[in-house]
């Protein structure tokens, strides 16, 4: 029954971080355009922090939760 869990929260923490990470894409390209506005582009690499620190948590957590760790 623990390994059923564990599977679960792998495959969770592993879609919220792949999530995170599109997310941080995202913020990144949207940091680096010159066409949008300066508060536009602060906001988006506050943002990219964010998400890459959320990326790196769900990972971390989806390691620990990795069914059949070598």
């Amino acid at each position: 029954m623990e390994t059923a869990k564990n599977a679960a929260n792998y495959v969770s923490e592993s879609i919220q971080g792949a999530t995170s990470g599109a997310s941080k894409e995202t913020n990144k390209n949207v940091a680096k355009n010159d066409n949008a506005s300066a508060g536009t582009r602060a906001s988006a690499a506050k943002d990219a922090i964010g998400d890459k620190f959320n990326e790196s948590s769900h990972n971390a957590k989806a390691d620990v939760n990795k069914p059949f760790r070598s």
